[in-house]
């Protein structure tokens, strides 16, 4: 081991340590090495993103068409007079009713009274049909074609009425009673008749065949 303080001695490590040493008193430079600087870090490079590829166009062929749109319906401003006026709704639904049926031109009410007291024959023991058959003799029937057919079906049913309901009551002091039925199927045959006449009145239709005694 070197003596303290001699310079010339490898070993001498005085100056390394922070002693000082013969060569730092003499006045000679320390011997320092530089220690190799670091290398610089590599900067940070971005890295560039490729875009996706384009996707292909659809074939026209292909693909239906969008839907047309309605176009809006036109709205016209408020005024005072609008809120008097139907709705278009309500004026379609107006046009799709039926007209009522009106009456017979050639007095349908004189039409449907008769045709009453004809239904009210049978409980009201004939008299109402008595009342019936005076309305409609002696006077003339109506000129139009509809409400003379229901006329002329009113006459030979309440015509045909009194002399069957004669008959009836003349046949009630017969043996058996026959004038019971003869009675009880004129009162059947009487209230069909005036329903008939009344529902082809009221739907507006005439008698088919006046002529006829059936309903």
């Amino acid at each position: 081991m070197a003596e303290p303080g001699d310079p010339q001695h490898p070993d001498d490590h005085d100056d390394h340590v922070g002693f000082a040493s013969a060569a730092s008193l003499q006045g000679r430079p320390r011997d320092v090495t530089p220690e190799p600087e670091a290398a610089p870090a590599p900067e940070h490079v971005p890295v560039l993103e490729t875009a996706p590829p384009p996707a292909p166009e659809p074939d026209p062929d292909l693909v239906d068409p969008p839907p047309a749109r309605a176009a809006a319906p036109e709205r016209r401003p408020a005024s005072a007079d609008s809120i008097f006026e139907p709705t278009p709704g309500f004026t379609g639904r107006s046009k799709d009713r039926r007209a009522p049926v009106q009456d017979p031109p050639g007095g349908g009410m004189s039409l449907y009274a008769v045709y009453a007291l004809i239904l009210l024959a049978v409980p009201t023991l004939g008299v109402s049909a008595v009342i019936a058959l005076l309305a409609v003799t002696g006077r003339p029937g109506p000129e139009d074609a509809l409400s003379r057919s229901h006329f002329i079906y009113q006459q030979r049913t309440l015509w045909a009425a009194a002399v069957a309901a004669l008959a009836g009551v003349i046949l009630l002091a017969a043996p058996f009673a026959l004038g019971v039925p003869i009675l009880f199927l004129l009162a059947l045959w009487v209230v069909l008749r005036g329903a008939s006449g009344v529902w082809n009145l009221k739907s507006g239709q005439p008698i088919s065949n006046t002529r006829s005694w059936w309903i």
